[in-house]
């Protein structure tokens, strides 16, 4: 039966067995991801492809920033306010909760069409 010190040996002999197995391993990687880092840049080379060419849908040209720097199609728009408080101002679209405002007036016997705007 192995004494305690022994034991004690065994496991920094893992520990360290270990950790070197870790820095193998991280080299390995590194090694491996610089070689394929090389690879991709030389089949771009091949092909005349760009970074900027990859951040672009295949087969559809680069989108085109218009002249007054307009945001682009997709960008949420923002919708007109169909009801105004006109105490205060505040508006509401008509989409989603009623605002607290809205509601407390509806509650108060006002109509939702007395803040159509």
């Amino acid at each position: 039966m192995a004494t305690y010190q022994e034991l004690i040996a065994q496991k920094a002999a893992l520990d360290k067995q270990q950790a070197d197995l870790e820095k193998q391993i991280a080299e390995t990687l590194k090694a491996e991801r610089s070689g394929v880092i090389n690879q991709i840049k030389a089949m771009m080379a091949d092909h005349g492809i760009t970074v900027t060419d990859l951040s672009n849908r295949v087969g559809r040209p680069p989108k085109a920033a218009n002249a007054a720097g307009a945001a682009p199609a997709t960008a949420p728009r923002k919708v007109a306010p169909k009801y105004r408080d006109p105490s205060t101002g505040e508006t509401w679209s008509g989409r989603g909760l009623k605002p607290k405002w809205l509601a407390a007036a509806l509650e108060s016997g006002r109509k939702l069409e007395d803040f159509s705007v």
